[in-house]
This record gives structure tokens, C-alpha cells and sequence, in this order.
């Protein structure tokens, strides 16, 4: 999936966009981020949805923002995070009942796909602000506005996920 990199000086979304400018603008690169977030093809469609209907819901408020992307995001990065929490708790649970079966997985590609399920061992918001990053193509401060955090802090997520990330990978080569 391709993603367009926003001009640093331009807003990833324009302000008082109608939703539905909004929607066929942001569907794609929304998905491809919760995809990032959750390993899941099906998954990352649902979050993009619902994190959609929750803009929809809120409009009016949404549209006048500065930057109503940044909100989408950190909905959809919200949501991911309790999606990936109850899918750990419904795997522990069925694997109390059913043991032995194999839980099935979604294939991600090679090579990514190593790389991404490193991505999402990652503490919360190093996860978000790898993702937001490098697949979003964000600026740090867009990333600070997602994440609802300073530049600075945005920065030591990056930081400490880079290391964080060079460790787990080096580990698996050896």
C-alpha cells in the first residue's frame, strides 16, 4: 500500500473538508496504519471504520479542528491498542479451552512482516510513533499532535523505539 508523504508546511487533512472528501482522502492511508498497528487485514479494517464513525459521529467538532487527521489517528492508534489487548485476552482464554489447536495467524509479507510484529511488541506509544513515522510519513510534530504529546517526548518514543527495534532485530539474525 502506498501512502503519500504530506508537504511538511501542509496539514495532512484541510480543515472543514465535508466527511466525505475526508473519507476518500484518509481511507487508505488510515487503513495501511492500522494495519501497521494490529498485523491484521481484517482488523485494520475494522478500526479504520470505527474510528470513521466516531469522526462522523463528533463532525460538526472534528471538521473545525486544525487538524482533524491528527484526531483520526490517535482514535484509530486508541483503538488499536484495546483491540490488541482484548485479542491477547480471547487467546488466553481460548487457549484454556481448546489446547492444542493452532490459533490462526494472518500472513504478513516478507520482509516486512518480521519487522512490523517487532513494531507491535514495542511499548504503546513507541509503536504508534514508529508507525505514524515511517509509514504515515509524519513530521515529529504531526506526530506530537497525534500522539497528543510534546515534540520532545515524540522524539524520545522514536528514539528509544529505534533501540529498542535494533535489539529485537539484532537478536533475531544471531
Amino acid at each position: 500500500m502506498s501512502v503519500e508523504p504530506a508537504a511538511a508546511d501542509e496539514p495532512i487533512l484541510r480543515q472543514g473538508d465535508s466527511f466525505e472528501e475526508f473519507y476518500r482522502r484518509e481511507r487508505r492511508p488510515l487503513i495501511g496504519l492500522a494495519y501497521v498497528l494490529s498485523g491484521s487485514s481484517r482488523a485494520a479494517e475494522d478500526l479504520a471504520q470505527e474510528a470513521f464513525l466516531a469522526a462522523l459521529r463528533r463532525w460538526d467538532e472534528v471538521s473545525k479542528l486544525d487538524d482533524p487527521g491528527a484526531w483520526i489517528r490517535r482514535v484509530l492508534s486508541n483503538r488499536a491498542v484495546s483491540h490488541f489487548r482484548r485479542s491477547v485476552a480471547e487467546a488466553k482464554a481460548l487457549a484454556r479451552l481448546v489446547v492444542g489447536r493452532p490459533n490462526p495467524q494472518v500472513e504478513i509479507p516478507e520482509p516486512s512482516r518480521h519487522v512490523w510484529k517487532a513494531v507491535r511488541s514495542l511499548p504503546r506509544r513507541q509503536a504508534q510513533a514508529v508507525a505514524l513515522y515511517y509509514l504515515e510519513d509524519l513530521t515529529i510534530e504531526q506526530v506530537a499532535a497525534v500522539l497528543g504529546c510534546s515534540k520532545s517526548a515524540a522524539n524520545t518514543h522514536l528514539r528509544r523505539a529505534r533501540a529498542r527495534l535494533a535489539r529485537l532485530l539484532g537478536e533475531e539474525r544471531s
